[in-house]
């Protein structure tokens, strides 16, 4: 009966929520001297760092390598659209600089031609009177005229051809039956011009008709 009422009060004592109970930790069992294994529950899952997300947080790891990677998204878009903006810059450039450089060509034997003008009329003069048929001055001629002609150079104005006031220059004006409309009769001095830019106008002799 001893027994039984020291059992019931030892059951009743664990039962008890407010007991006090004692848990041996150590690691090294003081009765036998073995290693003890720790339970699993007395086992801390790992943690993760939260700032950094550290190893043990697949969750953080996640989201982490997603942020970075957009990231790393955000930025080559960023640098993608600073190598277009600035191919498009050079490309432009490229257009000014050919641009320029070619009007600074045009003008540059616009210059010539016009300093070379005297001569030029000087040449077609002589060769009017039959003046270079023959000789060094006929060569001579001839050069300078084919060399000015790889530049664009040309002379223009003849009889007969239709007035036109954006390349003639009419000094002299005559009615006449004998044509339809305003017509170059005698050109006075040839024009001269580089492809599409006049350098000097003709100057010719009009007719036009009568009325």
């Amino acid at each position: 009966m001893t027994d039984q009422h020291h059992a019931g009060g030892g059951a009743a004592r664990e039962d008890d929520p407010t007991a006090v109970r004692f848990t041996d930790k150590r690691r090294i069992d003081p009765t036998t001297g073995a290693v003890r294994q720790p339970a699993p529950d007395d086992v801390a899952p790992p943690q993760g760092d939260p700032l950094t997300g550290a190893p043990g947080t697949p969750g953080t790891d996640a989201g982490a390598g997603g942020e970075a990677l957009a990231a790393a998204e955000a930025l080559a878009a960023e640098r993608l659209d600073d190598l277009q903006r600035l191919q498009a810059e050079y490309v432009n450039y490229r257009r000014r600089v050919d641009r320029d450089r070619a009007v600074a060509g045009e003008l540059a034997v616009l210059g010539m031609i016009e300093a070379l003008m005297p001569v030029l009329d000087e040449i077609e003069l002589a060769r009017q009177h039959g003046e270079l048929a023959d000789g060094p001055f006929a060569s001579i001629a001839e050069k300078l005229e084919t060399t000015l002609g790889r530049f664009g150079w040309e002379r223009y104005g003849a009889a007969g051809e239709a007035f036109d006031p954006t390349v003639h220059e009419a000094l002299m004006h005559a009615e006449s039956a004998e044509v339809d409309e305003p017509t170059v009769t005698q050109v006075l001095q040839p024009g001269h011009r580089v492809g599409e830019r006049i350098v000097r106008a003709a100057r010719v002799a009009v007719t036009a008709p009568l009325g």
